[in-house]
Protein backbone atom coordinates (compact mmCIF):
# COMPACT_ATOMS: atom_id res chain seq x y z
CA UNK A 1 0.00 0.00 0.00
CA UNK A 2 1.22 3.56 -0.95
CA UNK A 3 2.25 5.46 1.83
CA UNK A 4 1.13 9.26 2.20
CA UNK A 5 3.09 11.80 2.28
CA UNK A 6 6.09 11.79 4.51
CA UNK A 7 7.53 14.05 7.26
CA UNK A 8 10.98 14.88 8.09
CA UNK A 9 12.62 16.09 11.24
CA UNK A 10 15.19 19.01 10.59
CA UNK A 11 18.09 16.21 10.70
CA UNK A 12 16.57 14.28 7.64
CA UNK A 13 15.93 17.37 5.71
CA UNK A 14 19.68 18.81 6.78
CA UNK A 15 20.97 15.43 5.26
CA UNK A 16 18.62 15.53 2.17
CA UNK A 17 20.29 19.28 1.26
CA UNK A 18 23.52 17.91 1.72
CA UNK A 19 23.32 15.18 -0.55
CA UNK A 20 21.82 17.49 -3.27
CA UNK A 21 24.40 19.84 -2.49
CA UNK A 22 27.04 16.97 -3.09
CA UNK A 23 25.75 16.42 -7.08
CA UNK A 24 27.61 16.69 -10.01
CA UNK A 25 25.16 19.64 -11.24
CA UNK A 26 23.26 20.33 -7.79
CA UNK A 27 19.87 21.98 -8.68
CA UNK A 28 19.31 25.77 -7.05
CA UNK A 29 16.90 24.84 -4.80
CA UNK A 30 16.69 28.49 -3.11
CA UNK A 31 15.62 29.85 -6.79
CA UNK A 32 12.81 26.75 -6.82
CA UNK A 33 11.44 27.55 -3.14
CA UNK A 34 11.79 31.54 -3.46
CA UNK A 35 9.65 31.15 -7.50
CA UNK A 36 7.00 28.96 -5.75
CA UNK A 37 6.73 31.01 -2.54
CA UNK A 38 6.19 33.98 -4.68
CA UNK A 39 3.15 32.17 -6.51
CA UNK A 40 1.82 30.60 -3.64
CA UNK A 41 1.66 34.58 -2.36
CA UNK A 42 0.55 35.94 -5.57
CA UNK A 43 -2.13 32.97 -6.08
CA UNK A 44 -3.67 32.97 -2.42
CA UNK A 45 -3.03 36.64 -0.77
CA UNK A 46 -2.87 38.93 -3.37
CA UNK A 47 -4.34 40.36 -6.11
CA UNK A 48 -5.05 43.51 -8.65
CA UNK A 49 -6.75 45.05 -5.78
CA UNK A 50 -4.65 43.77 -3.07
CA UNK A 51 -0.94 44.63 -4.63
CA UNK A 52 1.48 45.82 -1.64
CA UNK A 53 3.13 43.09 0.30
CA UNK A 54 5.66 43.56 3.16
CA UNK A 55 8.51 40.31 3.16
CA UNK A 56 10.73 39.92 6.16
CA UNK A 57 14.13 38.36 5.31
CA UNK A 58 15.83 36.96 7.98
CA UNK A 59 19.40 36.06 8.64
CA UNK A 60 19.65 32.49 7.11
CA UNK A 61 18.42 30.73 3.98
CA UNK A 62 14.79 31.56 4.86
CA UNK A 63 15.81 35.11 3.86
CA UNK A 64 17.70 33.77 0.66
CA UNK A 65 14.09 32.59 -0.14
CA UNK A 66 12.75 35.75 0.85
CA UNK A 67 14.86 37.86 -1.45
CA UNK A 68 14.71 36.01 -4.21
CA UNK A 69 10.30 35.84 -4.04
CA UNK A 70 10.70 39.63 -3.23
CA UNK A 71 12.25 39.76 -6.81
CA UNK A 72 9.55 37.87 -8.56
CA UNK A 73 6.56 39.67 -7.42
CA UNK A 74 8.32 42.84 -8.03
CA UNK A 75 8.79 41.71 -11.65
CA UNK A 76 5.06 41.08 -11.96
CA UNK A 77 4.24 44.29 -10.75
CA UNK A 78 3.91 44.15 -6.97
CA UNK A 79 4.84 46.92 -4.73
CA UNK A 80 7.16 45.01 -2.59
CA UNK A 81 8.66 46.19 0.79
CA UNK A 82 11.37 44.58 2.08
CA UNK A 83 12.98 44.06 5.60
CA UNK A 84 16.28 42.44 6.10
CA UNK A 85 17.14 41.79 10.16
CA UNK A 86 20.63 40.12 9.03
CA UNK A 87 24.23 40.89 7.94
CA UNK A 88 24.94 40.34 4.74
CA UNK A 89 28.75 38.90 5.69
CA UNK A 90 27.43 36.46 7.59
CA UNK A 91 24.65 35.00 4.71
CA UNK A 92 25.17 31.72 2.98
CA UNK A 93 26.93 32.07 -0.71
CA UNK A 94 23.27 31.18 -1.96
CA UNK A 95 21.57 33.58 0.18
CA UNK A 96 24.16 36.21 -0.29
CA UNK A 97 23.53 36.01 -4.46
CA UNK A 98 19.70 36.33 -3.95
CA UNK A 99 20.15 39.32 -1.93
CA UNK A 100 22.48 40.68 -4.58
CA UNK A 101 19.81 39.65 -7.50
CA UNK A 102 17.45 41.78 -5.17
CA UNK A 103 19.46 44.64 -5.32
CA UNK A 104 20.25 44.22 -8.75
CA UNK A 105 16.65 44.38 -9.67
CA UNK A 106 16.20 47.71 -8.09
CA UNK A 107 14.88 46.46 -4.52
CA UNK A 108 15.76 47.83 -1.53
CA UNK A 109 16.70 47.31 1.67
CA UNK A 110 15.37 48.02 5.14
CA UNK A 111 15.78 47.72 8.32
CA UNK A 112 12.50 47.89 10.24
CA UNK A 113 9.32 48.15 9.15
CA UNK A 114 7.87 51.28 8.22
CA UNK A 115 5.98 52.39 10.76
CA UNK A 116 3.95 54.72 8.83
CA UNK A 117 2.60 51.79 5.82
CA UNK A 118 0.05 49.20 5.53
CA UNK A 119 0.06 46.34 3.10
CA UNK A 120 -2.57 44.08 2.01
CA UNK A 121 -0.05 40.70 2.71
CA UNK A 122 3.16 39.67 4.46
CA UNK A 123 5.55 36.93 3.42
CA UNK A 124 7.41 35.62 6.91
CA UNK A 125 11.21 34.73 5.53
CA UNK A 126 12.93 35.61 9.31
CA UNK A 127 13.32 32.03 10.29
CA UNK A 128 13.14 28.56 9.02
CA UNK A 129 14.09 25.02 10.22
CA UNK A 130 17.09 25.71 12.65
CA UNK A 131 14.99 27.47 15.15
CA UNK A 132 15.83 25.81 18.34
CA UNK A 133 15.81 28.97 20.98
CA UNK A 134 13.31 31.85 22.21
CA UNK A 135 13.27 34.88 20.08
CA UNK A 136 13.97 37.99 21.62
CA UNK A 137 15.18 41.44 20.61
CA UNK A 138 14.43 42.73 17.37
CA UNK A 139 13.02 39.08 16.09
CA UNK A 140 10.88 38.91 18.80
CA UNK A 141 9.33 42.84 18.15
CA UNK A 142 9.37 41.90 14.61
CA UNK A 143 7.23 38.67 15.32
CA UNK A 144 4.48 40.61 17.43
CA UNK A 145 4.33 43.67 15.26
CA UNK A 146 3.21 41.10 12.11
CA UNK A 147 0.97 39.55 14.31
CA UNK A 148 -0.36 42.61 15.40
CA UNK A 149 -0.84 43.74 11.50
CA UNK A 150 -3.95 41.31 11.36
CA UNK A 151 -2.53 40.65 7.79
CA UNK A 152 -2.60 37.08 5.67
CA UNK A 153 0.79 36.12 6.26
CA UNK A 154 2.52 33.16 4.15
CA UNK A 155 5.14 31.58 5.93
CA UNK A 156 7.67 30.33 4.24
CA UNK A 157 8.76 26.79 5.34
CA UNK A 158 7.52 27.27 8.87
CA UNK A 159 5.90 29.80 10.57
CA UNK A 160 8.85 31.95 12.22
CA UNK A 161 9.47 30.88 15.93
CA UNK A 162 7.26 28.11 16.09
CA UNK A 163 9.96 24.39 16.63
CA UNK A 164 9.85 22.29 12.72
CA UNK A 165 10.06 18.67 14.97
CA UNK A 166 8.33 19.21 17.99
CA UNK A 167 5.53 22.38 17.25
CA UNK A 168 6.45 24.65 20.48
CA UNK A 169 6.82 28.27 20.58
CA UNK A 170 9.76 29.66 20.95
CA UNK A 171 9.10 33.04 22.53
CA UNK A 172 6.46 34.27 19.83
CA UNK A 173 5.58 32.96 16.50
CA UNK A 174 4.03 33.96 13.54
CA UNK A 175 0.39 32.79 12.92
CA UNK A 176 0.16 32.69 9.34
CA UNK A 177 -2.85 32.21 6.85
CA UNK A 178 -0.85 30.28 4.67
CA UNK A 179 2.50 28.23 4.84
CA UNK A 180 4.65 26.50 2.01
CA UNK A 181 6.90 24.07 3.53
CA UNK A 182 9.66 22.87 1.29
CA UNK A 183 10.90 19.24 0.24
CA UNK A 184 9.39 17.56 2.87
CA UNK A 185 6.47 18.21 5.48
CA UNK A 186 7.47 18.82 9.35
CA UNK A 187 6.39 17.24 12.84
CA UNK A 188 5.86 20.69 14.07
CA UNK A 189 3.93 22.01 11.52
CA UNK A 190 1.11 19.18 12.26
CA UNK A 191 1.37 18.76 16.15
CA UNK A 192 1.19 20.66 19.20
CA UNK A 193 0.73 24.38 18.44
CA UNK A 194 1.10 23.95 14.83
CA UNK A 195 -2.28 23.52 14.04
CA UNK A 196 -3.15 26.82 15.49
CA UNK A 197 -0.29 28.88 13.91
CA UNK A 198 0.29 27.46 9.84
CA UNK A 199 -2.96 28.08 8.61
CA UNK A 200 -3.66 26.11 5.22
CA UNK A 201 -0.16 24.00 4.41
CA UNK A 202 1.27 23.82 0.99
CA UNK A 203 3.97 21.14 0.03
CA UNK A 204 6.26 21.75 -2.47
CA UNK A 205 9.01 19.14 -3.27
CA UNK A 206 11.07 21.73 -5.42
CA UNK A 207 11.12 18.61 -7.65
CA UNK A 208 13.03 16.44 -5.72
CA UNK A 209 12.36 12.78 -5.10
CA UNK A 210 12.80 13.31 -1.19
CA UNK A 211 11.79 9.73 -0.31
CA UNK A 212 14.66 8.45 -2.61
CA UNK A 213 17.57 10.40 -0.55
CA UNK A 214 16.22 9.70 2.85
CA UNK A 215 14.17 7.21 3.46
CA UNK A 216 11.01 8.39 6.27
CA UNK A 217 9.60 7.04 9.10
CA UNK A 218 6.69 9.22 9.79
CA UNK A 219 4.01 10.09 7.52
CA UNK A 220 0.90 12.26 7.08
CA UNK A 221 -2.45 10.06 8.52
CA UNK A 222 -4.76 12.12 5.80
CA UNK A 223 -8.31 10.99 5.06
CA UNK A 224 -6.77 9.56 1.89
CA UNK A 225 -4.94 7.37 3.20
CA UNK A 226 -7.56 6.48 5.83
CA UNK A 227 -9.86 5.18 3.20
CA UNK A 228 -7.32 2.41 2.12
CA UNK A 229 -7.81 0.97 5.34
CA UNK A 230 -11.56 0.65 5.52
CA UNK A 231 -12.91 -3.05 6.19
CA UNK A 232 -14.33 -4.57 2.98
CA UNK A 233 -18.22 -4.01 1.65
CA UNK A 234 -20.12 -6.25 3.71
CA UNK A 235 -21.62 -9.33 1.40
CA UNK A 236 -25.66 -10.21 1.05
CA UNK A 237 -24.77 -13.29 2.81
CA UNK A 238 -23.24 -12.19 5.83
CA UNK A 239 -23.95 -12.96 10.07
CA UNK A 240 -23.14 -11.16 12.99
CA UNK A 241 -19.95 -13.81 13.68
CA UNK A 242 -18.55 -12.72 10.21
CA UNK A 243 -17.87 -8.82 12.36
CA UNK A 244 -16.19 -10.33 15.29
CA UNK A 245 -16.38 -10.04 19.11
CA UNK A 246 -15.53 -7.38 21.77
CA UNK A 247 -14.90 -7.89 25.01
CA UNK A 248 -14.95 -4.39 27.20
CA UNK A 249 -13.69 -3.98 30.49
CA UNK A 250 -14.22 -1.64 33.08
CA UNK A 251 -17.34 0.57 34.23
CA UNK A 252 -16.12 0.90 38.05
CA UNK A 253 -19.20 2.50 40.55
CA UNK A 254 -19.74 6.23 39.19
CA UNK A 255 -17.78 5.39 35.67
CA UNK A 256 -20.16 2.39 34.13
CA UNK A 257 -21.16 5.59 31.41
CA UNK A 258 -17.45 5.22 30.22
CA UNK A 259 -18.11 1.15 29.24
CA UNK A 260 -21.58 1.98 27.62
CA UNK A 261 -19.94 4.89 25.38
CA UNK A 262 -17.05 2.45 24.52
CA UNK A 263 -19.20 -0.86 24.07
CA UNK A 264 -21.72 1.62 22.30
CA UNK A 265 -19.12 3.02 19.70
CA UNK A 266 -17.79 -1.22 19.07
CA UNK A 267 -21.26 -1.67 18.21
CA UNK A 268 -22.25 1.24 15.84
CA UNK A 269 -18.58 0.59 14.19
CA UNK A 270 -19.30 -2.65 12.99
CA UNK A 271 -18.37 -4.96 15.69
CA UNK A 272 -20.60 -8.14 15.57
CA UNK A 273 -21.69 -8.55 18.83
CA UNK A 274 -20.44 -6.57 22.02
CA UNK A 275 -19.70 -8.14 25.85
CA UNK A 276 -19.61 -5.18 28.79
CA UNK A 277 -18.04 -6.95 31.88
CA UNK A 278 -18.43 -3.91 34.78
CA UNK A 279 -16.92 -3.66 37.77
CA UNK A 280 -19.41 -2.18 39.18
CA UNK A 281 -20.97 -4.30 42.12
CA UNK A 282 -25.02 -2.33 41.21
CA UNK A 283 -24.20 -2.31 37.78
CA UNK A 284 -27.43 -2.56 35.71
CA UNK A 285 -28.18 -6.00 34.15
CA UNK A 286 -29.22 -4.28 30.51
CA UNK A 287 -28.68 -1.04 28.87
CA UNK A 288 -32.53 0.39 27.99
CA UNK A 289 -31.17 3.22 25.68
CA UNK A 290 -28.72 0.62 23.70
CA UNK A 291 -30.12 -3.29 24.55
CA UNK A 292 -27.81 -4.86 22.63
CA UNK A 293 -24.85 -4.67 24.33
CA UNK A 294 -24.49 -7.83 26.26
CA UNK A 295 -23.83 -6.90 29.87
CA UNK A 296 -21.78 -9.62 32.33
CA UNK A 297 -19.87 -10.09 35.41
CA UNK A 298 -16.43 -9.92 34.34
CA UNK A 299 -15.08 -12.65 34.90
CA UNK A 300 -17.80 -14.52 31.99
CA UNK A 301 -15.84 -12.46 29.54
CA UNK A 302 -12.62 -14.63 30.47
CA UNK A 303 -15.14 -17.72 29.86
CA UNK A 304 -16.03 -16.92 26.16
CA UNK A 305 -13.90 -18.67 23.98
CA UNK A 306 -15.41 -16.43 20.38
CA UNK A 307 -14.25 -12.78 21.33
CA UNK A 308 -12.24 -11.32 18.84
CA UNK A 309 -10.10 -8.05 21.07
CA UNK A 310 -10.32 -6.53 24.42
CA UNK A 311 -10.60 -3.14 25.20
CA UNK A 312 -9.68 -2.78 28.75
CA UNK A 313 -9.83 0.78 30.80
CA UNK A 314 -13.00 2.50 30.18
CA UNK A 315 -13.74 3.77 33.65
CA UNK A 316 -11.86 0.75 35.09
CA UNK A 317 -10.96 2.43 38.28
CA UNK A 318 -7.43 1.47 40.16
CA UNK A 319 -9.40 -0.92 42.74
CA UNK A 320 -7.88 -4.45 43.98
CA UNK A 321 -10.10 -5.97 41.25
CA UNK A 322 -9.38 -3.96 38.28
CA UNK A 323 -5.40 -4.72 38.93
CA UNK A 324 -6.13 -8.30 38.71
CA UNK A 325 -8.48 -8.46 35.64
CA UNK A 326 -6.22 -6.28 34.13
CA UNK A 327 -3.22 -8.30 34.66
CA UNK A 328 -6.06 -11.34 33.31
CA UNK A 329 -6.24 -9.61 30.63
CA UNK A 330 -2.70 -8.70 29.64
CA UNK A 331 -1.77 -12.61 30.33
CA UNK A 332 -4.53 -13.37 27.40
CA UNK A 333 -3.78 -14.02 23.80
CA UNK A 334 -6.22 -11.94 22.82
CA UNK A 335 -5.44 -8.03 21.21
CA UNK A 336 -5.63 -5.47 23.35
CA UNK A 337 -6.89 -2.11 23.58
CA UNK A 338 -5.72 -0.67 26.86
CA UNK A 339 -7.31 3.32 28.09
CA UNK A 340 -7.33 5.51 30.99
CA UNK A 341 -7.18 3.65 33.98
CA UNK A 342 -5.87 0.22 32.59
CA UNK A 343 -2.22 2.80 31.79
CA UNK A 344 -2.62 4.31 34.73
CA UNK A 345 -2.27 0.67 36.59
CA UNK A 346 0.16 -0.32 34.10
CA UNK A 347 2.08 2.84 35.09
CA UNK A 348 1.72 2.13 38.70
CA UNK A 349 2.95 -1.74 38.82
CA UNK A 350 6.30 -3.16 37.36
CA UNK A 351 4.27 -6.46 37.49
CA UNK A 352 1.35 -5.22 34.82
CA UNK A 353 4.16 -3.02 32.82
CA UNK A 354 6.04 -6.57 32.29
CA UNK A 355 3.43 -8.28 31.22
CA UNK A 356 2.72 -5.60 28.74
CA UNK A 357 6.19 -5.63 27.30
CA UNK A 358 6.84 -9.50 27.15
CA UNK A 359 3.28 -10.52 25.74
CA UNK A 360 3.07 -11.67 22.06
CA UNK A 361 -0.37 -10.77 21.04
CA UNK A 362 -0.84 -7.08 20.06
CA UNK A 363 -1.64 -4.19 22.27
CA UNK A 364 -2.61 -0.69 21.54
CA UNK A 365 -2.37 2.06 24.11
CA UNK A 366 -4.38 5.10 23.91
CA UNK A 367 -3.09 7.82 26.36
CA UNK A 368 -2.97 11.78 26.29
CA UNK A 369 -0.12 13.99 27.37
CA UNK A 370 -0.41 13.26 31.23
CA UNK A 371 -1.01 9.57 31.06
CA UNK A 372 1.76 9.41 28.82
CA UNK A 373 4.07 11.02 31.74
CA UNK A 374 2.71 7.98 34.09
CA UNK A 375 3.89 5.36 31.64
CA UNK A 376 7.45 6.75 30.90
CA UNK A 377 7.97 7.59 35.18
CA UNK A 378 7.86 9.73 37.58
CA UNK A 379 10.51 11.58 36.52
CA UNK A 380 8.97 13.05 33.25
CA UNK A 381 6.11 15.89 33.51
CA UNK A 382 3.24 16.38 30.82
CA UNK A 383 5.19 19.49 29.72
CA UNK A 384 8.03 17.22 28.66
CA UNK A 385 5.49 14.67 26.53
CA UNK A 386 4.77 17.99 25.31
CA UNK A 387 7.37 19.54 24.98
CA UNK A 388 8.62 16.31 21.99
CA UNK A 389 6.26 14.71 21.42
CA UNK A 390 7.44 12.68 18.00
CA UNK A 391 10.01 11.23 20.67
CA UNK A 392 7.52 10.63 23.32
CA UNK A 393 5.25 8.53 21.30
CA UNK A 394 8.02 6.43 19.46
CA UNK A 395 9.78 6.08 23.28
CA UNK A 396 6.35 4.55 24.26
CA UNK A 397 5.83 2.12 21.47
CA UNK A 398 9.01 0.90 21.84
CA UNK A 399 9.47 0.77 25.77
CA UNK A 400 5.87 -1.12 25.96
CA UNK A 401 6.64 -2.99 22.47
CA UNK A 402 2.80 -1.61 21.36
CA UNK A 403 1.54 0.52 19.39
CA UNK A 404 0.57 3.84 20.13
CA UNK A 405 -1.65 6.74 19.92
CA UNK A 406 -0.32 9.71 21.55
CA UNK A 407 -3.47 11.93 21.80
CA UNK A 408 -3.62 15.51 21.27
CA UNK A 409 -3.69 18.14 18.75
CA UNK A 410 -1.77 16.85 15.84
CA UNK A 411 -2.28 13.05 17.66
CA UNK A 412 0.48 10.53 16.71
CA UNK A 413 0.09 6.83 16.14
CA UNK A 414 3.44 5.25 16.69
CA UNK A 415 4.40 1.49 15.77
CA UNK A 416 7.08 -0.55 17.50
CA UNK A 417 8.98 -0.56 14.81
CA UNK A 418 9.91 3.34 14.81
CA UNK A 419 6.97 4.65 11.89
CA UNK A 420 4.63 7.01 13.25
CA UNK A 421 1.88 8.85 11.75
CA UNK A 422 0.39 12.04 12.64
CA UNK A 423 -3.20 12.44 11.98
CA UNK A 424 -4.70 15.66 10.61
CA UNK A 425 -7.95 15.30 11.22
CA UNK A 426 -9.97 16.45 15.09
CA UNK A 427 -10.34 19.50 16.46
CA UNK A 428 -10.64 20.97 20.10
CA UNK A 429 -14.43 19.61 20.50
CA UNK A 430 -12.74 16.32 21.33
CA UNK A 431 -11.74 18.11 24.64
CA UNK A 432 -15.08 16.72 26.51
CA UNK A 433 -15.72 13.32 28.92
CA UNK A 434 -15.86 10.15 26.76
CA UNK A 435 -14.23 11.37 23.54
CA UNK A 436 -11.16 8.74 24.36
CA UNK A 437 -13.48 6.35 25.29
CA UNK A 438 -15.51 6.40 22.11
CA UNK A 439 -12.22 6.26 20.37
CA UNK A 440 -11.08 2.78 22.21
CA UNK A 441 -14.16 1.27 21.46
CA UNK A 442 -14.04 2.26 17.85
CA UNK A 443 -10.52 1.02 17.20
CA UNK A 444 -12.01 -2.39 19.24
CA UNK A 445 -14.99 -2.73 16.83
CA UNK A 446 -12.32 -3.05 13.77
CA UNK A 447 -9.71 -5.39 15.46
CA UNK A 448 -12.97 -7.67 15.55
CA UNK A 449 -13.92 -6.95 12.24
CA UNK A 450 -10.53 -8.25 11.21
CA UNK A 451 -8.31 -5.45 10.54
CA UNK A 452 -4.44 -5.53 11.25
CA UNK A 453 -3.44 -3.66 14.55
CA UNK A 454 -1.52 -0.64 12.58
CA UNK A 455 -5.16 -0.33 9.95
CA UNK A 456 -7.20 -0.57 13.28
CA UNK A 457 -5.42 2.28 14.84
CA UNK A 458 -4.85 4.46 12.12
CA UNK A 459 -8.51 3.97 10.68
CA UNK A 460 -10.25 4.78 13.91
CA UNK A 461 -8.08 7.85 15.01
CA UNK A 462 -8.52 9.46 11.99
CA UNK A 463 -12.15 8.60 11.79
CA UNK A 464 -12.55 9.53 15.40
CA UNK A 465 -11.29 13.27 14.42
CA UNK A 466 -13.06 13.50 10.67
CA UNK A 467 -16.50 12.89 13.50
CA UNK A 468 -15.11 15.58 15.38
CA UNK A 469 -14.37 18.12 12.41
CA UNK A 470 -17.98 16.87 10.61
CA UNK A 471 -19.88 18.17 14.05
CA UNK A 472 -17.85 21.15 13.94
CA UNK A 473 -19.45 22.35 10.63
CA UNK A 474 -22.69 20.99 11.93
CA UNK A 475 -22.50 22.96 15.62
CA UNK A 476 -20.66 26.02 14.02
CA UNK A 477 -17.98 25.60 16.62
CA UNK A 478 -16.72 22.97 19.34
CA UNK A 479 -18.42 24.19 22.28
CA UNK A 480 -20.89 21.68 23.56
CA UNK A 481 -19.70 18.39 21.44
CA UNK A 482 -20.37 15.55 23.04
CA UNK A 483 -18.94 11.73 22.80
CA UNK A 484 -22.26 10.16 21.91
CA UNK A 485 -22.56 11.76 18.77
CA UNK A 486 -19.51 11.64 17.84
CA UNK A 487 -20.30 7.85 17.26
CA UNK A 488 -23.11 8.65 15.44
CA UNK A 489 -21.55 10.73 12.49
CA UNK A 490 -18.33 8.03 12.92
CA UNK A 491 -20.78 5.59 11.93
CA UNK A 492 -22.28 7.46 8.91
CA UNK A 493 -18.68 8.59 7.89
CA UNK A 494 -17.65 4.94 7.51
CA UNK A 495 -20.89 3.78 5.84
CA UNK A 496 -20.09 6.96 3.45
CA UNK A 497 -16.73 6.31 2.67
CA UNK A 498 -17.07 2.07 2.20
CA UNK A 499 -19.99 2.65 -0.03
CA UNK A 500 -17.74 4.95 -1.87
Amino acid sequence: MTNPAAIYSTAEIRAIEQLVAALPVPPALMEKAGLAAAEIARDHLLADDRNTVLVLAGPGNNGGDAFIAARHLQAWWFKVTLVFSGERRRLSDDAKQALDAWLAAGGEILTEIPADKTWDAVIDGLFGIGLERDLEGKYLELVNTVNHMQRPVLALDIPSGLGSDNGNIYGAAIRAAVTVTFIGLKPGLLTQHGPDYCGKILLRELDLDASSLVEPHAWRLDQAYAQKLLPPPRPANSHKGMFGSVGIIGGATGMVGAAFLAGTAALKLGAGRVYLGLMAADAPGVNMAQPELMLRPVHELFKLDHLSCLVVGPGLGTEPDAYFWLGSALESALPLVLDADALNLIAAHPRLASLLRTRTAAAILTPHAAEAARLLGTDTATAAIQHDRMAAAAKLAQRFNCSVVLKGAGSICALPDGRRYLNTSGNPGLSSAGTGDVLSGIIGAFLAQGLSTENALLLAVHLHGAAADALLQRHGGPVGMTASEITDVARSLLNKWTNN
